[in-house]
């Protein structure tokens, strides 16, 4: 991938984790490497001198779709196959898709269709590229998609506005887009043969979630083990299990890897190297390394399946020019993306799980901390309901986190007949992965709070620099006042801070 300050170009390497992160953290443009305008060009001549010289039936081409797959349509009615096909499908309903996955979809399905196996015109990818760089958002909704016969309905509204339909978003401003059209000086595109369905099947919705939901999980993770430190002191922990020689015996990767940051994390703290009472601590903070660290050895994996969905071609049928073959399959199908949405939906929710542990330890008025960490207990309440906020996020999660892979529901006749619905998987994945910012926000709030009951005694450096900026945002909570003020200071103080 090549970069500018302003711009990414999309070759034919592979998009990675981090060429995403930057493409939308710092709102870069898109262009398309000439080579890969060549491939999708030599594709789709291909495909119209085969459509010319052919007699035989191509799914979704020049037949109906699904259980209508052997309904020939006449050549003359390609055009008006495919604008029917995404009209009707146009399906979805529940609440929009944030703005900033809808920018993903456009971006991973432009990345799809580069591979030049897709069959579409070079101006309708180019349009999608001027739809992303002006961020001209379709209007998509969360509910609609089996996640088999690719994203159909949340992929429909995506590629309405190509066609003038439905409505997009620009600049937050709703409108239909046959409005939004002629401020582009961009006129309604006409689908040639097969377009319609090389657009809306593909997985770019689950992929799309899936990607963000990554993204954030790393971070939050990065934020769990240090604020995990942050309690460790506050509780007075004692520092045997990071101890390496623990973890080289039982060398998970991630639980190497987790040990080795709290270790780092609290390295010259006076808290932690003053002489213990205890011979040991609660699971929650001496297995930090082995809860922590199986959720880093999960976020790599489900990252590498991602990796590999957003780096292939999910359409169907597939067109090989050089091969003269048009090949109807199933790449469509979700299955690699529903498992490691649902894995990475339960290693999420343990993070949240366990967090809200610590904070459970820290307001139990134990290891000379004041019950509810707050003076004068009893007239004041302290941080005793943030733990039930908490309490009542990480059951949602337990809940949320029954996985959608094992579902199933047959449709369009039964030709569709098994599916991975991991579209449900991907939406209630991100509601996972937002609480888990919730639940981290409280700990950090309680922690902070457990801390100073520690003075004059000092945390390490990296520690006390993290809560003097927290300070900035939340003062030291003497007696009772709205805790709600504080805790949504705390997410944003998650969310803004830069380690």
């Amino acid at each position: 991938m090549l970069y500018s300050d302003t711009s990414f170009e999309i070759n034919h390497n592979d998009l990675r984790l981090e060429d995403i992160s930057n493409i939308i953290d710092n709102n870069l443009s898109i262009k398309i490497h000439a080579d890969v305008i060549e491939k999708i060009e030599k594709c789709r001549i291909y495909l119209d001198q085969k459509m010319k010289e052919s007699d035989s039936l191509y799914y979704g081409i020049n037949t109906g779709f699904g259980y209508l797959q052997n309904v020939r349509v006449d050549n003359n009615q390609l055009e008006q196959l495919q604008e029917n096909l995404i009209k009707s499908h146009a399906c979805g309903m529940g609440e929009e898709v944030p703005d900033t996955i809808v920018k993903l979809m456009l971006l991973l399905k432009i990345k799809s269709l580069s591979y030049g196996h897709s069959g579409v015109q070079t101006k309708t990818v180019l349009r999608l590229v001027e739809m992303f760089n002006h961020n001209v958002l379709p209007v998509i909704y969360t509910q609609g998609s089996l996640g088999a016969s690719g994203d159909l309905s949340p992929l429909s509204h995506l590629c309405l506005p190509l066609l003038g339909l439905g409505e997009v978003s620009i600049n937050g401003k709703k409108m239909p887009s046959i409005e939004a059209l002629p401020k582009y000086n961009w006129e309604a595109i006409k689908l040639q043969s097969k377009e319609g369905l090389a657009l809306i099947n593909g997985t770019q919705f689950m992929s799309a979630y899936g990607i963000y939901n990554l993204i954030q999980s790393k971070k939050l993770l990065h934020w769990a083990n240090t604020i995990a430190a942050i309690s460790f002191d506050g509780f007075d922990g004692v520092l045997y299990p990071f101890n390496e020689h623990i973890h080289r015996v039982r060398s998970h990767p991630g639980q190497v890897k987790v040990a080795a940051t709290m270790s780092a994390l609290l390295t010259n703290s006076e808290i932690a190297q003053q002489k213990k009472s205890q011979v040991q601590d609660p699971y929650s903070f001496r297995c930090i390394p082995q809860v922590h660290g199986a959720s880093l050895d999960t976020i790599d994996y489900v990252t590498s399946v991602f990796l590999k969905e957003i780096n292939s071609v999910t359409d169907n049928p597939n067109v090989f020019p050089d091969e003269d073959l048009i090949l109807s399959g199933g790449n469509f199908h979700g299955q690699p993306l529903a498992l490691t949405l649902d894995f990475l939906s339960i290693a999420m929710s343990e993070i949240a799980n366990i967090s809200e542990r610590r904070t459970y330890q820290l307001i139990s008025g134990l290891r000379g901390l004041p019950p509810f960490l707050v003076k004068n207990p009893g007239l004041n309440s302290g941080f005793m309901i943030p733990q039930y906020t908490a309490a009542g996020i990480v059951s949602e999660n337990k809940q949320l986190s029954t996985p959608s892979s094992v579902d199933s529901i047959p449709s369009s006749i039964n030709q569709e007949d098994h599916v991975s619905m991991g579209a449900n998987g991907a939406v209630k994945c991100k509601r996972i992965v937002d609480n888990v910012q919730k639940v981290l926000a409280i700990e950090l709030l309680t922690a902070a709070q457990a801390i100073e009951f520690r003075r004059p005694l000092k945390s390490s450096e990296q520690i006390e620099i993290i809560i003097v900026e927290f300070r900035k945002e939340v003062s030291f909570n003497n007696e009772d006042r709205i805790m709600h003020t504080d805790m949504m200071k705390a997410v944003n103080f998650l969310k803004n801070y830069s380690f």
